[in-house]
């Protein structure tokens, strides 16, 4: 909230006195007023014992969709706009398990006004799918982006039976398509992990493309070739203490920061290492459990100079477990580099110009 600005009564007024500003202006013919009842009148008009409230901040409020519910956000900017992939909750109020079908994007300038986009992507746009459009994430190479997602497979299933996806579109908006129409990850990928799902892509400064992924307690990572849609190399365990699902990997100065859901229910904590693959040094919690969602995904990104954690709450009415709705706020690094807990607001952040 503002708080009254300095230019009030009592910065105008002799203070020899420290005559009490609601003295002088409630009563003008106090012996000590410098006031008559005219002159008051005039300081009056001319807003001299008026209060000075320091205007608001023109903000969106959070969640920052209200017409339906969204999920496990990803952020990327590209051309002065950021953009917000988001999953899509579709459970009804009251039922149990997550109903998830496709995926939608969320356009802004400014962190106030936001153009909706999609659907833009659905599990019936992989053959081999048959459902389940859980987390992704969205990352641009070479003017074409790519879209990572999390699906079950119709076919291969020797734990959960989820696969990790990519889809490829020339424009951040679409029209995306399977890329290669076959899964990137599945149960039988050497090393990979129980539960397939929450794909994170990070191109690092030379060129390098790396996909992380895990839940469950278990996280891997892994090179992609230049083309972003295949394997280079064998897939490798990611240690970092506490992990549980969601890693998202963000680089500020020469520190690699990964974030990632900690415990069930989830806070959110984080690791760092001088090299994106490791070893990571534990650090801390950044975001605490949430009222009402058991699950904690969050996607980091630096936009207009500004650094935002964007994540998801389950704060709309009818919100719960499976109904949740994605949220921005800061986030801070201080000078030594360490990530400030998260303040969750109401509000969201100010507008950019």
């Amino acid at each position: 909230m503002g708080m009254m600005g300095p230019g009030t009564m009592a910065s105008v007024l002799p203070c020899a006195n420290r005559i009490p500003v609601k003295d002088l202006a409630v009563n003008p013919s106090h012996p000590s007023s410098p006031f008559s009842a005219g002159a008051f009148a005039a300081a009056l008009v001319l807003g001299l014992a008026a209060p000075l409230a320091a205007a608001e901040p023109e903000t969106r409020g959070n969640p920052i969709v209200t017409e339906r519910f969204t999920a496990d956000p990803s952020p990327l900017v590209h051309d002065d706009t950021l953009y917000i992939y988001t999953g899509h909750d579709e459970q009804r109020e009251g039922a149990q398990g997550f109903l998830m079908r496709d995926w939608y994007c969320y356009s802004t300038e400014d962190m106030v006004d936001y153009e909706e986009h999609g659907p833009l992507l659905s599990w019936k746009d992989f053959e081999w799918a048959r459902g389940d459009a859980f987390a992704s994430h969205v990352t641009e190479r070479d003017g074409k982006f790519y879209w990572y997602v999390s699906l079950r497979h119709k076919d291969v299933r020797v734990h959960e039976g989820f696969a990790i996806g990519v889809a490829v579109s020339d424009g951040p908006t679409g029209p995306f398509r399977d890329a290669i129409g076959k899964a990137l990850i599945t149960d039988e990928t050497p090393n990979s992990v129980v539960l397939n799902i929450d794909p994170a892509v990070h191109v690092d400064d030379d060129g390098q493309a790396y996909l992380f992924w895990g839940s469950w307690n278990a996280g891997r990572w892994v090179k992609l070739k230049e083309n972003m849609v295949e394997l280079d190399g064998e897939v490798h365990e990611l240690k970092a203490h506490n992990f549980f699902e969601a890693p998202f990997i963000h680089k500020k100065d020469d520190i690699y920061y990964l974030t990632y859901a900690a415990h069930y229910p989830s806070t959110t904590e984080y690791s760092t290492s001088k090299s994106i693959t490791g070893p990571w040094e534990y650090q801390g919690v950044i975001h605490d459990k949430l009222p009402k969602s058991e699950t904690n995904h969050q996607g980091v990104v630096e936009f207009k100079g500004e650094w935002y954690f964007i994540y998801h709450n389950a704060q709309l009415p009818g919100g719960g477990v499976y109904r949740r709705s994605v949220c921005v706020d800061k986030l801070v690094h201080d000078e030594d580099g360490k990530i400030l807990k998260v303040e969750r607001t109401r509000t969201s952040v100010p507008k950019v110009e």
